[in-house]
């Protein structure tokens, strides 16, 4: 005889969905924005964009559109995509990547287009503008994500970029040799970085408090010897040697990118290798696995051997080491000497891209480049008279910046261990 048992019943699981609406609100008021503008300060005639310079290899002349028609297309692709993004929110869907990706760019054109209305827009100087905005902003968002990634919030990112930039415009003034100016500047951003690591690390200091105070301090010290050793001594002391461009024979001569990326000077092609670098490191290799461990369960890294401390001291130091190259941008590129407060508060900026970029080295560098942009679009928008308050023209790339922070990100999760001191025992 068989004995059958019926099977006892099994409860469905109970699945949870979740509306996302932030994308869909963001572009919806994006959209409403560009639609207000374009119809309260309509404009005619036509555009031009400048793709190539006069000695490009393969020049790509100037492309002329008509303003009105093209923006008013782009505004309806605009409201296309606005309601792809809610019908994927009410649906409980997922955007998909490319929808934000087409519309910053439709955006960006359709906005590009309004406002060189009647007008020439070089897309080669706006590009590689933008740019050399960014550099510095790179190594201090990358920085930014090593510190963080070890478990050691860096605010002191300002303090090394400024400390920075004055070690190089020093010590190239009196060697004559940028190079030697370079290194001036990875241990500047070092000995300012070496303070928030003894003190948020040894004596367990709130983080954010040290680097607040290091800004500060950075800030006053570098005037002061400005004040009373650079501006007496200025042709032997702030004169530095700067690095010149370095054209890359063969991709320079790419078409619209070639010139923006390879035409650059020695600094610039050093941020390249610092991103591919950090980039590599983090995610392929035993130094990564173990920054990532320290700054995560620092207690789990601690019971497999490693050395938590000791690995966030020596990690915030090489932290400060290229934040503090991005400072000699300023003084060996940009401006061939130094000025005070010349960071103009850009380390703050990097500290919001490493936010931004989620705690990632690409990411984060995207969103440099996303505030380098919007810093150049807004010299460029004053050349071409646009109807634009000046005010608003000034507040335009850290406008970008929260809204890119806020409406693009919002809430976010960084290194669980982040800002937390490690106590053995």
């Amino acid at each position: 005889m068989t004995n059958t048992t019926a099977p006892a019943s099994v409860e469905a699981p109970t699945v949870v969905r979740v509306r996302r609406p932030k994308l869909a609100i963001t572009l919806g008021v994006l959209t409403v924005l560009l639609a207000a503008l374009f119809i309260l300060a309509a404009r005619e005639g036509w555009t031009t964009f400048r793709l190539s310079g006069a000695d490009a290899l393969i020049p790509l002349g100037e492309v002329s559109i008509p303003t009105a028609p093209f923006v008013w297309g782009t505004l309806a692709l605009l409201v296309a995509l606005t309601a792809w993004a809610v019908a994927d929110t009410l649906a409980y869907r997922r955007s998909p990547l490319w929808l934000s990706i087409a519309y910053g760019i439709l955006a960006l054109f359709g906005f590009l287009t309004w406002a060189g209305a009647d007008g020439l827009v070089p897309v080669i100087s706006l590009l590689s503008g933008a740019l050399s905005i960014s550099v510095p902003i790179v190594f201090g968002a990358l920085g930014g994500v090593i510190g963080e990634r070890v478990g050691v919030v860096n605010v002191a990112i300002e303090g090394q970029l400024l400390f920075g930039a004055f070690s190089a415009a020093l010590l190239s003034s009196i060697t004559g040799n940028p190079f030697v100016g370079l290194l001036g500047a990875m241990i500047g951003g070092v000995l300012v970085s070496l303070v928030l690591a003894v003190f948020a690390i040894k004596y367990l200091v709130e983080q954010v408090i040290v680097g607040v105070v290091l800004n500060v301090l950075v800030t006053g010290l570098t005037g002061f010897l400005f004040g009373i050793l650079l501006v007496p001594n200025e042709l032997e002391l702030n004169r530095p040697a700067t690095f010149d461009r370095l054209p890359i024979p063969g991709l320079v001569e790419i078409p619209l990118l070639g010139p923006v990326l390879f035409n650059q000077s020695f600094l610039v092609y050093f941020m390249y290798f610092a991103v591919a670098a950090v980039a590599w490191g983090l995610y392929r290799t035993r130094w990564g696995l173990r920054v990532r461990a320290v700054g995560e369960h620092p207690q789990a890294a601690d019971t497999v051997g490693i050395r938590v401390n000791p690995m966030r001291f020596w990690n915030v130091n090489l932290a400060g080491a290229i934040a503090g190259a991005g400072g000699a941008y300023f003084t060996l590129v940009s401006v061939p000497q130094f000025n005070e407060e010349m960071t103009g508060g850009l380390g703050f900026i990097a500290l919001a891209a490493v936010i931004f970029g989620r705690w990632d080295p690409i990411r984060a560098t995207l969103a440099a480049l996303l505030f380098g942009f919007a810093t150049n679009l807004q010299n460029l928008l004053s050349v071409l008279g646009t109807p634009i308050p000046s005010q608003f023209m000034l507040m335009l790339p850290y406008v970008v910046t929260i809204l890119a922070v806020a409406g693009f990100v919002g809430q976010s999760r960084g290194p669980a261990a982040a800002g937390k001191p490690y106590i053995k025992g």
